[in-house]
């Protein structure tokens, strides 16, 4: 097994509860997959390759927990009209499910490459992928059978909205039977929309239940468009996380203080939709652990990049880079039951950043450049 020293890192974040979570004048050695060493650069071991990084910011790839990439067509024109002053209501779900039904299997498959392909190069290493613009049983399943190509992160969303021409009673049967029985080879969470015009809290717990019994792990959208049934049902139901989490109460965040649930937030919807941002300062201060994903989907938010929504979670959320980072890749990780990425520690996955800056707070100061320089997967470039 060949090894690889990164020297001359200016500023290295580890995350490493056992160790320092910041290195300066830092390196680290890369074995196979995984990291071997890390510590000052004056200590550095020999290895067989050595990489000289020149003074830039190391960080742990991105952890992206919430992303719809399986789709076809485009939305640009709702997006105008919201910019125009219409009011995002999730409607235009439907508009993307006619298109992915229409499209190839070798057409989606482009799509989710393509846009994972855009990821990396943002440094984004690890992405959650969900269906749920399928919502018919071939579709759904064909759906997270394209996505598990490109993730072992992938979540079966069948219950998203209801299509048109059924009752949400028959197709909550649907999504808990048949779809479920089809799409479960190929998923490893199951999801629900948990929200007005979607599913209700009572329809949310009996796709989760019945997605927990076909081994399963359940997570939500919850608490994005109003207030709601969703945020305390994840608590009561110990996910390991809950997304959205855009309109909470006291009693909301006291849930996820007490279940240790964590809240996912979505900062590129609120740009997108003009809705008001999370309260992540509140959410932080409460002791409840945040991340951040991108929710990259066509319609409420088409962005693929994890630096932006970091900045937007400093500028509009209320969290400092450091705290905006973490949420971006250790906890992103637990969000989805994961240790072994997130983290820049011996015996973890070596997938990381290499910034084109000296410090990690560029991923904010700088919003909108291409300040990655490097994204490692697994060890390699």
């Amino acid at each position: 097994m060949t090894s690889t020293l990164l020297t001359n890192i200016g500023e290295l974040t580890t995350h490493d509860p056992a160790g320092a979570e910041v290195l300066r004048q830092a390196a680290l050695v890369i074995e196979g997959a995984h990291v071997a060493w890390v510590g000052h650069l004056a200590d550095a071991p020999a290895a067989d390759a050595q990489v000289d990084l020149a003074g830039r910011a190391v960080v742990p790839g991105f952890v992206d927990s919430h992303s719809h990439l399986v789709f076809a067509g485009d939305r640009a024109d709702e997006f105008a009209a919201r910019m125009a002053g219409q009011p995002y209501a999730a409607g235009g779900i439907r508009t993307t499910v006619s298109a992915t039904r229409g499209a190839s299997d070798e057409q989606l498959t482009a799509r989710v490459g393509s846009l994972v392909a855009e990821m990396r190069r943002q440094g984004t290493t690890t992405v959650e992928i969900k269906s749920g613009y399928g919502l018919s049983v071939h579709d759904e399943a064909r759906s997270l059978a394209v996505a598990r190509q490109f993730t072992e992160e992938t979540t079966f969303l069948g219950a998203h909205v209801v299509p048109e021409g059924t009752t949400v009673e028959d197709y909550v049967a649907l999504v808990t039977g048949p779809m479920l029985e089809a799409a479960a080879p190929h998923a490893r969470w199951i999801d629900v929309f948990c929200e007005e015009g979607a599913f209700d809290g009572d329809q949310a717990r009996t796709v989760l239940e019945a997605g927990r019994s076909a081994g399963l792990l359940p997570r939500l959208h919850a608490n994005q468009l109003t207030a709601g049934p969703g945020v305390r049902l994840a608590a009561e139901l110990g996910l390991h996380a809950v997304d959205h989490c855009t309109h909470l109460s006291d009693a909301d965040v006291g849930a996820l203080s007490d279940s240790g649930t964590i809240a996912t937030l979505l900062p590129g919807v609120e740009f997108s939709t003009r809705q008001p941002y999370p309260d992540a300062r509140a959410l932080l201060d409460a002791g409840v652990r945040v991340a951040i994903a991108t929710d990259c989907n066509p319609g409420s938010c088409f962005t693929s990049s994890m630096p932006f929504c970091i900045a937007l979670a400093v500028r509009e959320m209320g969290m400092t880079p450091a705290e905006a980072l973490r949420a971006a890749t250790v906890t992103g990780a637990a969000a989805l039951a994961r240790d072994d990425v997130g983290v820049l520690a011996p015996g973890k996955r070596a997938d990381l950043v290499v910034l084109d800056a000296p410090s990690h707070v560029h991923l904010a100061y700088r919003p909108g450049t291409p300040i990655v320089a490097q994204t490692w997967l697994g060890g390699r470039p």
